[in-house]
């Protein structure tokens, strides 16, 4: 089941709709490496990724799912090989760490967004993921609730799309 995205911030699948947090440049149909833009357009999802010390299990989906650890990255900086895909820590080039102190990576679902192959500088690390309390803006990612997203996740399979719409 696909998540429809709009430009208002409200999220839907099936019958069900809820607020959802969007990057802090807006949306954009041509998005570049720190932007904080969210692209417009549709997105497979790619898996799951969860902090086991805050879920003994995953959350019920049909994902492919995997759990993360403290030296988990993701590697946003244009210049390397890696761009836009996991890594290790410590990593030479720039990275984001995946294990934070805050909640909202605590479920990530990495989009398909600029990622067969990545494109260097078309943006990096767009997730689905936890909204913080006060739905303040992502870094170009779309955040739910953690009910929400834990929800979405139940009816989400692998063919299933984040469709972002322009308005």
């Amino acid at each position: 089941m696909d998540l429809i995205v709009s430009s208002a911030g409200i999220a839907r699948f099936g019958t069900w709709e809820c607020r959802c947090a969007l990057g802090r440049g807006g949306l954009s149909r041509d998005k570049h490496e720190g932007d904080g833009a969210t692209p417009v357009g549709s997105w497979l999802l790619r898996r799951l990724l969860y902090r086991a010390d805050r879920f003994t299990t995953p959350p019920l989906t049909a994902l492919a799912a995997a759990a993360i650890a403290p030296d988990d990255g993701w590697c946003d900086d244009p210049a390397d090989a890696q761009y836009n895909l996991p890594v290790k820590l410590p990593y030479a080039g720039r990275t984001e760490r995946l294990w934070r102190d805050d909640d909202v990576y605590d479920l990530i679902v990495p989009l398909g967004y600029n990622d067969q192959p990545p494109a260097p500088g078309r943006g990096s690390a767009i997730f689905l993921h936890l909204a913080r309390p006060d739905y303040s803006p992502t870094e170009g990612c779309v955040a739910l609730s953690l009910a929400d997203l834990r929800r979405y996740l139940a009816f989400a399979t692998p063919t299933s799309r984040v469709i972002v719409l322009s308005s």
